[in-house]
């Protein structure tokens, strides 16, 4: 076909916010984040990873269908989005739920008022999942709550405060929280809560929010309707740069597209295509869009089953055949229930929204979870081309187990036909995934069997697997073997060993998961086979007895609820009303983050002129740069200039240490992801094309160094090594009954902190100034690498910084040399320039928490007495020294956590390797070698017989005593943190009926960990801890407030407010923050080691003081009058209306020489305990319950700390249980985005969450009495990897297997499988006995 008329572009049509676009020049390589971010200036949308993966882009679409008259309301993510495919459609994005110079919305009040946001960056995404949900269901269930938030990621808040404010909507809401103190009315302990009935309340009070009125919502465009009615329609062309768009409107015109372009993809949701063009460098000239195509969305019932269209997306196939399986009889319906089950877990909601089923189909991906379940369910693929129809089977396009070509270039999938399933027939399937939502699958399956009319005996088998090939395969050797055989154990041996031989796994796979997929491959067939005995006794129980009682529970897989929880803190009740010290108040852009208001640094509006930096990368770990070829990178469209090592005007290596940091590689890099150039054009589509073809050839250098155990071989080392020493080791292990050694390996940890590295740079053209916006926590720091790097003095850069989108830590040092590229780049170019890192780039260069290995010898008495220990730490620190020496101190510093050890010898190393370099990471050392001493309490415990909380206590601080480098301590609060939780949580009553519950189940098992915690606070000298700030009060009374903190999300900026207020007396309403910035207050610290409240709040209080003494006499010559007249009076009377505040800092000192000092100013305790629930075949596990009693002195803002804690916590599950990071044999990081990370996500909390503040607690030393708080929760995070250690060893234990068995972190569902060693993973080991299974 010619495409007629189609020579000139269309225009692009739609609506966002109820305003019309009308777009001339539609490129379809653009997608709708970037048009709504960069052409309409609406930056409420955020980017978080750009694949679909973290739900921080999400808009709500609506399009309207004219022959039902029905409007459609769809989440969807606007990174995957092209903007050609919403012709006729209608965009809401945040702006247009509400603002605050309009109205604000009740999601957006509540989420506010909830305390739901932190850091914000990730809250616009998270009221489009809501108001999305909302504008379909006003009351809804709160299972479509949690379905709705499951593609949303926050790394801040723990998502307990966020499911606090979606509980306000649900009909359902299980827990009233009309209790004064907030908690559930339902709860059954509620003695243990009386006691502090006078001191806690909520955190908010729900009779302020108000309605929800789905009347005031915008009406859909009658523009878009009346267009929908009335025009034809018509073939839509749209052509870009380097991509011509098609979207087609008949069958017959796609089928000769198809014949003319039989290479071109057909795009419906752009979930699949999208992804491949973005990040795998796949690249398509032409994109075939069929989703207006009547055919290809028909939605039909038949008599022996269903036909979907291939473009129907697969919310609405969950949908069809929900509605079919609840009118339909059951026997009928099994294959529809099978693909629901898949279906409820696929991807989030955004994604299950536009993906198409024929895409899911077509694209055959290895990990597919519907792929395996259609092939054995026999549905049928309706194909179409010029030459005609047919039909073939699905499970033919996976025959050969790789990308068949069963179906030809030319051919178009129309739709699909689902079966009915048939009597006797039984159709099952089954994922595991690294996390329970939104996470492709390690192993998907698909298996259906059919028996002889009213036997047992197998007439038809099919068992499909993904994951295990480059493609959905199929076990067909072993189906064929197998029928005519009985459903009993013979069949279930023979059948797992010829399933094992059939299924080939490919070594090579990055992931290393070969063992652990082999296991899981038998165990679901074993899981299908104990499913089809427990049907065929319901279907006649006189014949089949089923499976033993304790099997059952493995048939259930675990379900996200929505969590309860309860917090706990101490109302001041004789505090004056106005003093806003010690209250829940929400953070003082909480609105704003929920408006998409808050401005981050790429929300900046763009300069005239500004160009884009992308940046190239080594793709060598060690290796001489022979040359760098710019030619052709220069040549492509847009490109202003690319930025070398030779264009840093002065400082290109900073010398901190013995080894440089680096800007720009100059003669060889050092690590795969060092920034060898940086090209500047005038997009950043353009400037990443470019930097594509920047060509460096490498001469490869020896050695390549990428682990601890290379580092340790090569004696590859940053000084200095230390040492702590204390008592008498050698001596100790001579009188001890027994002496235990073990070694322990811990991974890394990514921040992924929701906004990714940002800089823009903006020369000043006099004098060499030049304004930097930075994403950072040391402002000071970057202006002064900034200035060394330009070579200009540190009063012409101008640091500036509003808001971080979340940093842990990462934004340090590497934010420093990211900032002098962009500098670089602007001096040279002398022009505003622009570097956001995208999620990849952003990982592969920046590091995060080093691994760690530990080995320990340990010494102890059979009473449970440890005497003494020996212990080596070796930490990763990766190719330049950052804070690796800092981060090795702080882990023997802390290595006691709450334990007195009488001897002690310990050794840290930081290890230099070719790995991007490591750096700060909330916790900073503590949460490794905490780990590593709560271990080796553990292994104590189960050698002594005694239980892990008896050892716990028998050692644990007791009286006023000092630490192993001769600090005093006052353990008092952590034995009464430790109590109060014991109590809270119940231990002991739940331990019992945790041993009850793990009698009953075989398959199944519960654990319960309880720890303590003691986290010293400090940063080691005074001059760390220094903090200034600058008030000014103008004349009609409002104040300005200004201080060296900065806001990373845990609202540094409100409690500095609240403590103005209260020092000036007056109202929090008077006072304003605008950022942080080296002009206002010079040489500030880095706000780190949750250190920024307490210095700043010193400094603020100081500044306060001043201001307040000199307005004394005035306020007490007028004391009936206002404030405002007071400040007029002063400025009559030549007062000056502004003031500095200064705090000098903590004392504090480490003599290492001597092993002693006074490192820290004080002590936080607390004590987590946690029970969890292991599923033995798959190793997956659900977190039950967690209780946490914190000791955090008095609270400045309880909402704030609470969910510091909670937040810390969440990230403490992620380290510990779930966050994996994988290298490539040439050190290549692999997990380089949502897609392949796996942070915690609403399904991984706690389903009980309880949080208390220890009542009554004082520190003398800081603010008000309270504490930094925003590290120390992260570390209690290993309660849930000592309950699944519980739980194991309960496995264990009842199999007979021996009591040592070692457990690395992050204890993940593989190693969880491992662990609970069976008939199956025996099998897998190769240790192939005769046994036949025993398991019925």
């Amino acid at each position: 076909m010619s495409l007629q008329g189609a020579v000139g572009a269309e225009e692009l049509i739609f609506y966002v916010n109820g305003r019309k676009v009308v777009e001339k020049n539609a490129d379809p390589e653009q997608m709708l984040l970037f048009y709504l971010r960069k052409r309409l200036r609406l930056t409420g949308t955020k980017y978080g990873c750009g694949g679909g993966g973290c739900g921080a882009c999400t808009v709500m679409i609506s399009t309207y269908e004219p022959a039902s008259k029905k409007i459609r309301h769809y989440s969807a993510n606007a990174c995957l989005l092209p903007i050609c495919s919403l012709y006729g459609m209608a965009v809401t994005t945040v702006e247009g739920v509400g603002s605050t110079r309009t109205r604000i919305h009740p999601v957006q009040e509540r989420l506010a008022k909830c305390h739901g946001s932190q850091c914000g960056f990730c809250t616009p995404g998270m009221v489009m999942s809501i108001y999305t949900l909302l504008r379909n269901h006003p009351e809804p269930t709160s299972e479509q709550m949690t379905a709705a938030l499951a593609g949303n990621l926050c790394r801040c808040t723990g998502y307990r405060p966020i499911l606090d404010a979606c509980k306000t909507f649900c009909k359902d809401s299980v827990c009233c929280q009309s209790k004064a103190n907030g908690r559930c009315c339902l709860d059954q302990e509620e003695d243990l809560f009386d006691r502090e009935e006078k001191e806690s309340v909520g955190l908010f009070s729900p009779d302020e929010f108000q309605p929800l009125d789905p009347t005031q919502e915008f009406i859909f465009p009658p523009e878009l309707m009346r267009m929908a009615e009335n025009q034809p329609k018509r073939t839509l062309v749209f052509h870009g740069e380097r991509i011509m768009w098609i979207s087609p409107v008949s069958l017959d015109e796609l089928q000769d597209l198809k014949a003319a372009h039989p290479d071109a993809p057909l795009v419906v949701g752009n979930t699949g295509v999208g992804p491949d063009m973005k990040f795998r460098g796949v690249f398509h000239p032409i994109v075939i869009a069929p989703a207006r195509i009547p055919d290809l969305n028909v939605v039909e019932r038949m008599s022996d089953g269903l036909t979907i269209g291939a473009a129907c997306s697969l919310s609405l196939m969950k949908d069809v055949l929900r509605n079919a399986v609840s009118e339909l009889p059951e026997e009928k319906t099994k294959i529809f229930c099978a693909v629901l089950q898949q279906l409820r877990t696929l991807g989030g909601e955004q994604i299950r929204n536009v993906a198409s089923l024929g895409g899911n189909i077509i694209s055959r991906k290895s990990t597919s979870d519907l792929n395996p379940i259609l092939a054995a369910g026999n549905c049928m693929l309706n194909l179409a081309s010029q030459g005609g129809k047919r039909w073939i089977p699905l499970s033919d396009i996976f025959a050969d187990g790789v990308g068949n070509n069963t179906i030809m270039p030319e051919e178009v999938l129309v739709s699909v036909r689902i079966p009915h399933s048939r009597k006797g027939e039984y159709i099952s399937a089954f994922r595991q995934a690294p996390r329970r939502e939104n996470a492709l699958p390690i192993i998907s399956a698909g298996m259906r069997v059919l028996f002889e009319e009213g036997t047992d005996k197998i007439k038809d088998l099919s068992i499909f697997y993904g994951g295990a090939a480059s493609t959905t395969i199929c076990a067909k050797q072993t189906c064929q073997t197998l029928i005519g055989r009985y459903w009993n154990e013979q069949m279930l041996d023979e059948a797992s060993r010829l399933i094992l031989n059939e299924i080939v796994l490919p070594d090579s796979a990055w992931d290393g998961k070969a063992e652990y997929k082999k296991t899981l491959i038998v165990s679901l067939f074993y899981k299908f086979f104990l499913e089809v005995l427990q049907s065929l006794k319901t279907m006649d129980p006189c014949h089949y007895p089923g499976i033993p009682m304790e099997y059952e529970s493995i048939l259930e897989d675990f379900q996200t609820k929505m969590p309860q929880s309860i917090q706990i803190y101490q109302a001041k009740l004789s505090q004056s009303p106005q003093d806003p010290v010690g209250r829940p108040i929400m953070h003082q852009s909480g609105i704003k983050h929920a408006t998409g208001e808050a401005v981050y640094i790429d929300d900046i509006p763009s300069v005239d002129g500004e160009l884009f930096l992308a940046v190239v990368t080594s793709s060598r770990a060690h290796a001489k740069i022979v040359s760098v070829d710019t030619s052709e990178a220069l040549k492509e469209p847009g490109v202003f200039d690319v930025i070398t090592a030779n264009d840093v005007p002065a400082t290109n290596e900073f010398h901190y240490s013995d080894d440089p940091e680096i800007i720009f590689a100059r003669n060889k890099v050092i690590c795969v992801g060092q920034i060898v150039c940086a090209v500047a054009a005038d997009s950043y589509a353009h400037a990443k094309q470019a930097a594509a073809k920047v060509r460096i050839e490498y001469e490869a250098l020896e050695p390549v160094i990428l682990t601890i155990e290379d580092a340790i071989k090569h004696n590859s080392f940053f000084e200095p090594k230390r040492k702590l020493e204390h008592g008498n080791v050698d001596k100790a292990f001579e009188t001890v009954d027994h002496i235990l050694e073990g070694e322990i390996h811990i991974g890394g940890q990514e921040h992924f902190y929701m906004e990714t590295q940002s800089v823009l740079a903006i020369p000043k053209g006099e004098d060499k100034e030049m304004d930097v916006y930075v994403s950072t926590q040391h402002p000071a720091f970057i202006q002064e690498m900034v200035a060394a790097s330009l070579g200009v003095p540190a009063n012409r850069i101008m640091c500036h910084v509003k808001r971080v989108g979340g940093a842990f830590g990462g934004k340090l040092l590497k934010a420093g040399l990211l900032a002098s590229v962009a500098s670089v780049a602007a001096n040279k170019t002398n022009r505003a320039v622009r570097l956001i890192l995208s999620r990849g780039d952003d990982m592969l260069i920046t590091g995060g928490r080093h691994p760690f290995i530990g080995k320990y010898k340990v010494g102890f008495m059979k009473d449970g007495r440890i005497r003494t220990v020996d212990a080596k730490y070796y930490i990763n620190g990766g190719c330049t020294p950052d804070e690796s020496v800092l981060v090795a101190e702080v882990c023997l510093l802390k290595m006691d956590n709450a334990y007195k050890i009488p001897n002690l010898r310990c050794w840290a190393y930081a290890c230099k390797t070719n790995l991007p370099s490591n750096t700060a990471f909330r916790g900073f050392g503590f949460p490794q070698s905490g780990l590593v001493t709560e271990t080796w309490i553990t292994e104590v415990a189960e050698k002594t017989g005694l239980s892990p909380e008896k050892v716990r206590e028998i050692n644990m601080y007791k009286e006023d005593e000092q630490t192993h480098f001769k600090q005093k301590l006052d353990p008092q609060n952590l034995i009464r943190c430790w109590n109060e939780c014991m109590e809270k949580s119940a231990y002991y009553s739940r331990k019992t009926a945790i041993e009850e519950f793990n009698k009953q189940n075989y398959w199944k098992k519960k654990g319960i960990a309880i720890v303590p915690m003691k986290f010293p606070f400090g940063l080691g000298s005074r001059y760390l801890s220094q903090a200034a700030a600058l008030v000014h009060i103008y004349t009609d009374g409002s104040v300005l407030l200004t201080h060296g903190g900065i806001e990373l999300g845990q609202g540094i900026h409100t409690k500095m407010i609240q403590v103005a207020s209260r020092e000036l007396n007056i109202p929090m309403s008077y006072i304003h923050f605008c950022e942080t910035s080296t002009t206002t207050v010079p040489n500030a610290c880095a706000s780190v080691g949750s250190a920024g409240t307490d210095v700043n709040g010193m400094a603020v209080k100081d500044a306060c003081q001043t201001l307040l003494k000199r307005l004394q006499p005035i306020i007490n010559k007028n004391p009936k009058g206002n404030w405002k007249d007071w400040i007029k009076e002063a400025f009559e009377q030549s007062v000056s209306l502004s003031a500095t505040g200064y705090f000098r800092g903590y004392d504090a000192n480490m003599d290492w020489e001597k092993g002693e000092g006074q490192p820290f100013t004080y002590f936080l305790y607390g004590t987590a305990c946690s029970e969890v629930e292991i599923n033995c075949l798959t190793g997956d596990h659900k977190n039950l319950r967690t209780d946490i009693v914190m000791d955090i002195g008095c609270s400045i803002n309880p909402a704030v700390d609470i969910g510091q804690i909670e937040g810390a916590f969440v990230q403490g599950i992620g380290l510990y249980t779930m966050e994996e990071l994988k290298y490539s044999p040439e050190g290549v990081l692999c997990t380089r985005g949502p897609d392949q990370y796996k942070i915690p996500a609403v399904c991984d909390i706690p389903e009980q969450f309880n949080v208390s503040l220890l009542s009554s607690s004082q520190n003398p030393y800081a603010i008000y009495s309270s504490k930094g708080l925003g590290e120390a929760g992260l570390f209690l995070g290993c309660s849930v990897f000592f309950a699944l250690r519980d739980a194991i060893t309960c496995v264990r234990n009842e199999r007979g297997l021996k009591k040592t068995f070692a457990l690395n972190s992050p204890l993940t569902a593989e190693q969880i499988r491992a662990a609970c060693i069976d008939d199956f993973t025996k099998m897998v080991i190769g240790r192939w006995g005769n046994f036949l299974f025993n398991y019925l």
